[in-house]
């Protein structure tokens, strides 16, 4: 937990984080506010710098990471559990409406983890809830993908729309370019310039090296 600590201070800056920060802003409300309704329970694994949570509106909000600073990060009134996703013991099967992840997957240290992780999600998401994630994929960004330290398990949407399929959920949606890599990568950084690009899905096409997958529990 403390290289945990470490790398990721040396991997963003308070500038960095800032940026980062403000497009997360937009992201949730000009998108991933469509897939949480305002008095839904909301889990986000691997909750790095809160962002998500930070910005996304909800009744609940749960968050699960392995960085002991990521607590700190949270905004006021979240539930915070500093332990691996791949255990949710501390959750209560089928409260949890919407279990969220960003850049997460690809961190795990094998298939197998990720199919603990998924298995676990699906316990504690209610009959008909929703899995949202967004990831880099591997197919648009192949360079990319292996330049940062502890990017382990190679994925692409159609590698993770298996995965989540064998888990036992029902794909409800599947964009398999969205946005660009990284805060670092070509995606404007001004508030505005963000909307514009959520608002032009061609845009993504040229863009977009990350997908976005939303699988359902079954509610039967």
């Amino acid at each position: 937990m403390d290289d945990l600590m470490h790398l990721y201070r040396v991997r963003f800056s308070d500038k960095q984080r800032a940026s980062k920060d403000a497009v997360w802003k937009v992201l949730c409300q000009q998108f991933f506010q469509r897939y949480v309704a305002r008095d839904a329970t909301v889990l986000e694994l691997a909750s790095g710098y809160g962002e998500f949570l930070r910005y996304i509106h909800a009744g609940r909000k749960i968050a699960i990471d392995l960085n002991p600073e990521a607590g700190s990060f949270l905004p006021p009134g979240t539930e915070f559990h500093l332990q691996s996703a791949d255990d949710l013991s501390c959750i209560e099967g089928g409260s949890v409406d919407v279990c969220f992840s960003s850049n997460f997957f690809e961190h795990l240290p094998s298939k197998e983890v990720l199919d603990r992780v998924l298995k676990e999600s699906l316990r504690v998401l209610r009959p008909g809830g929703a899995y949202v994630a967004m990831q880099p994929n591997l197919r648009y960004a192949p360079g990319e993908y292996w330049d940062y330290y502890d990017h382990v398990l190679p994925l692409t949407h159609l590698s993770c729309r298996e995965a989540f399929e064998k888990a036992g959920f029902e794909i409800q949606e599947l964009i398999d370019r969205f946005v660009p890599f990284s805060t670092s990568s070509r995606l404007p950084q001004h508030p505005a310039l963000v909307r514009l690009y959520l608002a032009f899905p061609p845009a993504w096409r040229i863009l977009g090296r990350q997908f976005v997958i939303v699988g359902r529990k079954p509610v039967a």
